[in-house]
């Protein structure tokens, strides 16, 4: 390893131009996924949703998302990235505004529905900056870039709770606007990236890894044990701590923090020293760990402390799985593997809320933390027996073998 990339100097390298456009695109986007998510559970209960509804209510927004990701990816993989995010947002838009005019269970479900067909816009804009990151540089852009995730946490859930002081409905309202506003300066200011001479224009198809497969049912298991968390625990802060929607969205406004620190400043240099797949497995132990903790306390500082590991655990996952994916995709298929990536995530959405809500009524308001966190230590099992926590070869010889194909 050279002096460099061993020196906190040379962690610091210029950030390619463009960068912080795309950041800031990601992160406005964020921040309205971010005031919808906390209060979405409640806002359905207005109109008559059970626990059960509610999970089936997060589960249609994946399965949207299932058929779009994949979709938006190969897409941008042919036109470019920018077209694509920019109708992404502009449905992200559409979809909080007629969520936020639901007067009933229907229309509400066709909001989420819409909102959800858009929402491939986070992979395209992970392949953009891997378009543009030279190799060694991806974890710390892709980790800076999954920052923005705690940005919406942050930010996300305090405007969500001050809007909510308006009315039920305003919060969406303001998600739409915020959503129109970033596909209009995205429009304006955001960078092509994709290189003509990488376009993938339906000639010779080059081959998927194998390993991303495996990336893909890990992924699955985590993010459906993340779902249980997500979609039960504005219910479950309820029921055990007596916590209003504002009270809520305080506690994933301090996790948003938490996964600002990691991924913006924490994650690169953990990956530098111990890689991403080593790292990745370290991340999936701590949401097992704050999983369980969630269920099983009974008063807030074991709370805050199974909040915070759960937090670490999930700074460090999302950008240490993706830096996985994109040393092993071709450049020229990159936005599809990214999109791909983003379809077990969507299957596990579609999965995991009606499963935690239904074990939420049924079993105990406990039972889809413990749950979730035994599916965790399930998936560190197959990422070791799989050996994803090995060190992968360096995916400049991949982008250079692809492009000689």
């Amino acid at each position: 390893m050279s002096r460099a990339e061993r020196s906190p100097r040379g962690s610091r390298a210029p950030l390619p131009a463009g960068f912080w456009t795309l950041w800031t695109t990601v992160a406005l986007d964020l921040i309205g996924f971010g005031i919808v998510v906390p209060i979405l559970g409640q806002y359905a209960e207005r109109y008559g949703a059970s626990g059960f509804t509610v999970g089936v209510l997060f589960a249609v927004y994946s399965l949207a998302q299932l058929v779009g990701a994949p979709l938006l990816g190969r897409l941008s993989d042919h036109i470019g990235r920018k077209p694509v995010i920019v109708i992404a947002l502009l449905g992200t838009a559409v979809g909080s505004f007629v969520t936020g005019a639901a007067g009933v269970l229907w229309v509400l479900f066709l909001g989420r529905i819409i909102d959800g067909a858009s929402g491939g816009s986070l992979s395209v804009a992970q392949a953009a900056v891997a378009d543009i990151a030279p190799p060694d540089q991806r974890p710390r852009l892709l980790g800076l870039l999954g920052a923005a995730f705690g940005v919406g946490f942050v930010l996300g859930p305090a405007i969500g709770g001050l809007a909510a002081l308006g009315g039920p409905h305003v919060p969406f309202y303001v998600a739409g606007v915020l959503a129109t506003v970033n596909a209009i300066a995205a429009m304006v200011r955001m960078p092509e990236t994709r290189r003509d001479s990488e376009r993938h224009t339906g000639g010779v198809k080059v081959p998927h890894a194998p390993v991303l497969r495996r990336l893909a049912v890990v992924g699955f298991i985590t993010v459906f044990a993340f779902t249980a968390f997500e979609a039960t625990f504005s219910l479950f802060g309820q029921r055990r701590f007596d916590l209003t929607e504002s009270g809520t969205s305080v506690l994933f406004l301090l996790i948003g923090v938490v996964l600002v620190v990691m991924q913006g400043g924490v994650y690169h240099r953990l990956a530098a020293r111990t890689g991403p797949g080593r790292l990745y497995l370290s991340a999936v132990l701590l949401i097992a760990v704050g999983l369980g903790l969630t269920g099983a306390a009974m008063h807030w500082p074991v709370l805050i402390i199974a909040l915070m590991f759960l937090a670490l655990g999930q700074g460090m996952a999302n950008p240490a799985i993706t830096t996985l994916v994109t040393q092993h995709a071709s450049p020229q298929r990159r936005g599809e593997a990214l999109g791909f990536q983003q379809s077990a995530y969507a299957v596990a959405r579609i999965l995991g809320p009606p499963s935690a809500g239904a074990m939420f009524d049924h079993v105990g308001i406990w039972s889809p933390y413990v749950a979730a966190g035994g599916l965790c230590v399930v998936g560190a099992v197959l990422v070791v027996s799989w050996r994803i926590e090995r060190p992968a070869a360096a995916d400049v010889s991949t982008d250079r073998a692809s492009q000689a194909v």
